[in-house]
């Protein structure tokens, strides 16, 4: 099921999930058919495991992990070099005066930053993800679209966040969707794919179950909730469906993928709660940065002040860490 690249080939993955086809008619049989979401199931469990007690060691590893998941993201127009290279900075080192804090997993920036931001974080592991494909409403050619993802990943981008066309998805036109997720995942080359599905436009649990597989079986190495732009972004319940999805995926064909809630995420108590989510729907196999992250910069501070508490106890107020 691999190409000679060790890449699990779409096609093997679409046929042992049973998937006669690509055309509309083949993903609509497929994508109806999966098993309903039951709505008040799902707000009943995230809720339930979002009041979970975490002890003090194992917060302090929580938090640790939590930082290291972080995708740390400047989407405005107003962004500059030295606002990109000042976020870099932190990445790379989010707490200047406490050793052995975590670098963040990423920095996210829009392409035409991505060539300063891979300039500040080379050789520190930070990787640097870029939005593209018409962001944050992705209404525009899907030659428009390849063209902003190949301009990302020849500056440098090791990760590519696309939206998917919600209003196509929304109207059942599912191939169209489909096709233009599988041709930026070719125009990715060795670029790992976030496909967005800006769940607060989708409105059912339903419908965020269906894009989640649609996302996957195109080919899409991430699925993630929100751009960040629209309310509701990231949810509990929302990625209690998400992580199913790639739970589900790994246990029909072995293949793993990986998941990202974005936006709405703002304090320690809320990321833990997701990484307890993480390791009771998907598994403790996704706790890792390459299979779970957070687009929710806004966290990062919160995460820095407790981790303080816990390591030198007392609590130290927001001065004391970096507001870019």
């Amino acid at each position: 099921m691999t190409t000679p690249s060790g890449t699990p080939d779409a096609a093997a993955i679409r046929a042992a999930v049973g998937l006669g086809g690509t055309d509309n008619t083949a993903l609509r049989a497929f994508l109806e058919g999966l098993p309903a979401v039951d709505p008040v199931g799902v707000e009943a469990r995230a809720a339930q495991l979002a009041t979970r007690s975490i002890k003090k060691d194992t917060k302090r590893a929580l938090i640790d992990l939590a930082i290291s998941m972080v995708d740390l993201t400047t989407l405005e127009g107003a962004d500059t070099p030295g606002k990109v290279r000042n976020l870099c900075r932190k990445a790379v080192q989010p707490d200047r005066e406490v050793a052995g804090t975590p670098s963040t997993a990423a920095v996210c920036v829009y392409p035409d930053m991505v060539a300063v931001a891979a300039e500040a974080v080379a050789g520190t592991g930070v990787k640097v993800a870029s939005v593209a494909t018409a962001f944050p409403a992705g209404r525009s050619s899907l030659e428009v679209k390849l063209a902003d993802t190949r301009l990302a990943v020849e500056a440098g981008a090791d990760e590519v966040d696309m939206v998917i066309d919600r209003g196509a998805f929304l109207a059942g036109d599912y191939s169209t969707v489909f096709g233009q997720v599988e041709a930026v995942k070719a125009a990715c080359g060795d670029a790992r794919l976030k496909v967005i599905l800006e769940t607060g436009e989708l409105a059912t649990y339903d419908h965020v179950r269906r894009a989640s597989w649609l996302a996957l079986l195109a080919g899409g190495d991430f699925i993630k909730t929100s751009t960040g732009k629209i309310a509701p972004a990231a949810t509990l319940p929302v990625t209690h469906v998400m992580l199913q999805a790639v739970r589900d995926l790994f246990d029909l064909t072995g293949v793993q993928r990986a998941v990202k809630p974005a936006g709405g995420i703002r304090t320690t108590k809320d990321a833990i709660a997701y990484l307890v989510a993480v390791h009771e729907v998907a598994g403790p196999q996704w706790l890792d940065p390459h299979w779970f992250r957070f687009g929710a910069s806004g966290v990062v501070n919160d995460l820095l002040l407790q981790r303080r508490t816990q390591t030198q106890g007392h609590y130290s107020g927001p001065r004391y860490v970096s507001v870019d």
